[in-house]
């Protein structure tokens, strides 16, 4: 089985080297999962993530999104993957729920954002289905507000997305990290824009501010993604805090 760091292609040094992953041009490109429905709910949501990851890290992206199927063998060259819908999209092939427990067992995240930003909703009710044949009779869990999640780059005190529906992240814990999160709040929706650059879609309720803290969770999700737990080691705890004071 591949190592994590093997998988991801990231040669992170605690000093500030560029991290590099696997995919196109050896930047951070994000896989979204191409399904029997409305896959793609937001078109420039992960594009402007992106964006705002290399502006904010030293993380390379590309602005560009792999779309593909779940049993497309290229999934295994992006180390982080998007799954998303306002809606229930039909329940996976066997072999597609194989190769993604192969790709979640070798390393790989998978994002399941809710657009519909409702709880309870058509499509929370089927990615809760698919966690459960990923490993069967499995369930998400709350993601407690101390996980490394929350301070992997920015420190942020629990979730966040377009809309305020679902109180706490939720996630399939694989071998003590974090391999599937759920979140209900329409996360990428904060962040897409239409073709004039502005925001797509009001943020509520708590506008911009919320935006930011939107974007920040993002920014956390990749460096997560890629890099793990290594901000659990003490020797970042001074850098912690002092970003806490900025």
């Amino acid at each position: 089985m591949l190592s994590r760091r093997t998988f991801v292609g990231l040669g992170l040094a605690l000093a500030a080297r560029r991290a590099l992953a696997f995919g196109e041009a050896a930047r951070l490109v994000f896989a979204q999962v191409r399904h029997g429905g409305r896959w793609d709910p937001r078109p420039d949501g992960l594009s402007r993530l992106a964006w705002e990851i290399s502006k904010r890290t030293s993380i390379e992206t590309s602005p560009m999104v792999k779309a593909m199927a779940l049993a497309d063998p290229e999934l295994f060259r992006y180390p982080l993957a998007v799954l998303s819908s306002d809606q229930a999209f039909p329940p996976p092939a066997d072999n597609e729920v194989s190769e993604l427990r192969r790709y979640l067992s070798y390393g790989g995240f998978l994002l399941v954002d809710d657009a519909s930003g409702t709880r309870g909703g058509a499509f929370e009710q089927s990615a809760r289905q698919l966690v459960s044949r990923i490993v069967p009779g499995a369930q998400l869990g709350r993601v407690p507000r101390d996980h490394v999640l929350y301070k992997s780059f920015y420190l942020l005190e629990g979730p966040a997305g377009r809309v305020a529906a679902a109180p706490e992240l939720e996630a399939l814990d694989l071998g003590g990290r974090l391999a599937v999160l759920y979140s209900g709040n329409d996360l990428v929706g904060a962040l897409a824009r239409d073709s004039l650059g502005t925001w797509e879609f009001e943020v509520t309720p708590g506008g911009e501010l919320q935006r930011e803290k939107c974007i920040r969770l993002g920014v956390n999700v990749a460096m997560y993604a890629l890099c793990l737990d290594y901000k659990e080691d003490q020797v970042h705890i001074p850098f912690i805090m002092k970003r806490r004071r900025i």
